[in-house]
């Protein structure tokens, strides 16, 4: 088979490259700056804000990964339209005149809005994003259910939940250098759904080997962990003993507050990413595929401490 995976320099770009040639499968990867990848393989450099790929580079495609997108806070909401609403639904009927069989769309369960309860989502639980990443993901998904429902080209949407593995970035990174530095054991209470990276990889190799038909969108679930609980296995893997929670809630919800403050970020949102509930149901996926999470974070907790500590 041969696939075509944008934003191959990224985060799960990188690992899922590396996977599907190993699975042997032909790659094009393709990245807004170029470069090489971890496995030797280059990747083209191409702007999708900008221009579409060449349409050689889909001749004899089987499988489009489209992992390109914009994610970090500090964009603009034009920033976030362009690539991850627009870009994605030139580049799908691109795709579908070139004879792609299957086009899969890494979209985020950011796409589905803010948690209205501490119950686990299912993918129908959707209330309206509030923020400009999420409604980009989620217009993105409505045209292409909309334009391709009944294509030749089958689509698939993903939502991934946060994902984690070696190279993370965000409030994890943070947590483990929190953890080094001596901080104190969080209040308990609140969970987050979470994917290891190489689970989420293993999930798009297997579609790469037998690509599902029609539409589908599906939540990407794992394990779900408490900020506590990720503290305790990052301080076990440090050869440390339990910490003491010696500061109290409110000051936690103070520091959240000044934090927020400080980042421009709305009110509570750090207070409630660190404490609050987030959980996701992937069981639609896992009944309708042989894919079923097995990393949990202690399995790969060195590996991620070792890659932010170089």
């Amino acid at each position: 088979m041969k696939c075509l995976v944008t934003g191959a320099t990224g985060f799960i770009g990188r690992r899922l490259c590396q996977q599907l040639g190993a699975d042997g499968h032909s790659v094009a990867a393709l990245s807004r700056a170029g470069g090489a990848l971890d496995n030797g393989l280059k990747s083209s450099a191409v702007d999708l804000t900008v221009v579409e790929p060449a349409i050689s580079v889909l001749d004899n495609v089987d499988t489009v990964f489209h992992l390109a997108g914009v994610a970090h806070r500090r964009a603009n909401s034009i920033d976030y339209e362009t690539l991850n609403h627009r870009a994605t639904l030139r580049l799908a009927r691109q795709a579908s005149r070139a004879g792609v069989g299957c086009f899969v769309f890494l979209s985020s369960v950011k796409a589905m809005g803010l948690p209205t309860s501490a119950a686990a989502r299912a993918e129908h639980d959707i209330a309206q994003p509030t923020d400009h990443y999420g409604a980009s993901k989620r217009r993105a998904e409505l045209d292409l259910l909309r334009e391709f429902t009944h294509a030749a080209m089958s689509v698939i949407i993903l939502r991934p939940v946060l994902v984690y593995g070696p190279h993370v970035k965000g409030n994890l990174q943070q947590i483990v250098t929190g953890v080094r530095w001596g901080l104190p054991r969080p209040p308990g209470g609140g969970a987050r759904s979470m994917v290891a990276l190489d689970d989420l990889v293993e999930l798009l190799v297997r579609i790469a080997r037998n690509p599902p038909s029609g539409t589908h969108t599906w939540i990407v679930s794992g394990q779900a962990y408490s900020t506590r609980a990720i503290y305790d296995v990052l301080r076990a893997a440090m050869g440390k003993t339990q910490g003491v929670a010696w500061l109290p809630r409110w000051a936690w919800v103070a520091a959240s507050s000044l934090l927020d403050a400080l980042t421009g970020q709305p009110q509570r949102s750090t207070y409630l990413k660190l404490f609050g509930d987030e959980l996701y149901d992937g069981g639609a996926l896992q009944r309708a595929s042989a894919w079923c999470p097995s990393v949990r974070l202690e399995h790969v907790i060195n590996q991620l401490i070792g890659a932010i500590e170089k």
